[in-house]
């Protein structure tokens, strides 16, 4: 499996901290990214004009019949000039601010600006809004773009070009967003750290599989006007792809942790293979776990380090992530998942030393299950990166059962960007992980080991009398445990665990951990969930010093 089946970033360091705003997202190649706009396809009934009343339950009938209907592709029908656009051309074109919607609606607290089609964004979208439920076409101007030294014409553009996709701001900041919405079906939001990360999308299809991924694409978005002091915005969304249609409808309340409601009606038009449904998309380079790419002079760089799960029994489950040497693709089967994301939970600047994209406040996104979802497993997909302007790390929820054409899925969850999480947190959760090699100090290594060395904070952790028998409970799919320990961590007011694990002798295959702790037969912490790759077995270097005997 290549790692062109998922999206690229295409900014540098230095382009994603002056234009980190835009939310600039794409997809690995021109070839693979499915795209469509269907609003007027052959034999369907029409789109609410202007002046009609317009529903959700019509947008999922819309969708219903669309996916009836032969696939088309409006991908490219923009003129040469803007995609022939270069990156610093593209990032010329503003959007006028004074041009904002709603911007004169008295007390409303959300604005809404577009984006201008070019460069990577080369299929029209079509934008409404919504007035007391009637439909408003937004139509494109030349006028309502700044297009700086782009040496894009207005004049030459078409009336009915389209857009690209908007962002909102919120409550009087009108400079910074709170969520954009652009490429394929790929959205950003914030929390009160102001600070983007992580994407969503609104469905994967055939993600880390040997064929192409296929990235169904937003076509058509109804905006509805929020009410005068409201802190709720709507946006519904009409999805189309070569394998499904889907109405979609968001319901996006900023705040310390920005909330979304979302209602999402799939329906194929084709069977699929794998469906990710609430898929989450994040770059891991260089973490403490995992220096596999440790030339950069940052000591971290990831939007996210971890993937969090709690399953429909209850338990708790934190699964770091890595940078591998080859693609790594983990199923976690549940039923009727309570909640999963990936998340960032180191917030020390300390750790990243990075003064221009503040790694340390990149949002936390949860998945929160409205109602049973039923057997299926939150999958994770890790691929290797040498740069940080990759996202190389997808997580979503599989259905168990097969999806074939003429099914209607539906699917609710909430959506939580921010530094903080929006649950209790009653047990001890995992603070840091550190990987190095096995052994004893001072002592001559005979044969090879991983040290793992896990660290636990919160719950019960800080409360334990010091003559309660804290210990870690170690399981392996393979090789041999040895060096086991679990002791107080003042520093952190918890609890570090430690052992070493020998591979087999001759096998590169990956090796499962779990770890916990627990005292008289309970549970303190949350389980560490971990897979190694053991190097090869010319390449376990024993690193022993010459004055060793």
């Amino acid at each position: 499996m290549s790692s062109n089946t998922l999206k690229y970033r295409c900014l540098t360091g230095s382009q994603r901290r002056s234009f980190l705003g835009l939310s600039l997202l794409t997809m690995a190649t021109a070839g693979m990214m499915f795209v469509s706009q269907l609003s007027h396809a052959a034999g369907l009934k029409a789109v609410p004009a202007p002046g009609e009343e317009f529903s959700y339950a019509w947008l999922k009938g819309y969708a219903s019949e669309l996916a009836k209907n032969p696939y088309q592709s409006h991908k490219g029908e923009i003129p040469s000039s803007l995609t022939k656009l270069d990156w610093d051309e593209y990032q010329q074109i503003h959007f006028r601010k004074d041009k904002a919607l709603w911007k004169d609606d008295d007390d409303s607290k959300f604005r809404a600006e577009l984006f201008h089609l070019g460069l990577y964004f080369d299929t029209p979208i079509q934008i409404y809004q919504l007035k007391d439920g009637k439909v408003e076409t937004v139509k494109y101007s030349g006028s309502l773009f700044d297009y700086g030294k782009s040496k894009l014409k207005s004049n030459k553009l078409p009336d009915d070009l389209g857009f690209a996709g908007f962002r909102m701001q919120f409550d009087g900041d009108w400079q910074r967003d709170v969520i954009a919405f652009l490429g394929a079906s790929y959205f950003r939001a914030v929390g009160e750290e102001m600070q983007y990360g992580l994407s969503a999308r609104g469905l994967a299809i055939d993600t880390a599989m040997e064929k192409p991924e296929e990235f169904p694409i937003f076509t058509d978005f109804w905006m509805e006007a929020p009410k005068p002091g409201e802190d709720t915005a709507t946006v519904y969304a009409l999805m189309d792809s070569p394998s499904v249609s889907g109405a979609y409808r968001f319901d996006i309340t900023p705040g310390k942790r920005l909330k979304m409601r979302v209602d999402a009606a799939v329906y194929p038009r084709k069977a699929v293979e794998r469906m990710g449904v609430a898929p989450l998309t994040s770059m891991y380079m260089i973490g403490e776990n995992d220096r596999r790419t440790n030339y950069d002079w940052r000591p971290e760089i990831h939007d996210s380090d971890g993937l969090a799960m709690h399953t429909g029994t209850g338990e708790w489950i934190w699964r770091p992530l890595g940078n591998p040497e080859n693609l790594r693709f983990n199923a976690y089967s549940d039923e009727n998942p309570k909640g999963f994301g990936l998340m960032q939970r180191d917030r020390n600047f300390d750790h990243y030393q990075d003064d221009g994209v503040f790694y340390e406040k990149r949002p936390h996104l949860w998945i929160e299950p409205i109602g049973d979802w039923g057997k299926g497993s939150v999958q994770l997909v890790e691929i290797p990166t040498l740069d940080e302007t990759f996202d190389n790390i997808v997580a979503f929820w599989n259905p168990d059962a097969p999806v074939k054409p003429g099914q209607e899925l539906l699917f609710s969850y909430n959506m939580y960007w921010g530094g903080t999480v929006p649950y209790e947190v009653d047990h001890g959760e995992v603070h840091d992980t550190y990987t190095g090699i096995g052994g004893v100090i001072g002592k001559k290594r005979q044969y090879y080991s991983k040290r793992f060395v896990v660290d636990f904070n919160g719950g019960e952790l800080d409360k334990l009398d010091k003559d309660v028998e804290v210990k870690p409970v170690i399981t392996t799919s393979a090789g041999r445990v040895e060096i086991t320990s679990a002791r107080p961590l003042h520093s952190i007011d918890g609890y570090r665990a430690m052992f070493d694990l020998v591979p087999p002798d001759d096998s590169t295959d990956p090796i499962n951990i779990r770890l916990y702790l627990e005292a008289d037969g309970k549970p303190l912490t949350e389980t560490w969930l971990y897979q190694w790759n053991p190097p090869a077995k010319d390449k376990r270097e024993l690193h022993n010093a010459g004055h060793l005997k």
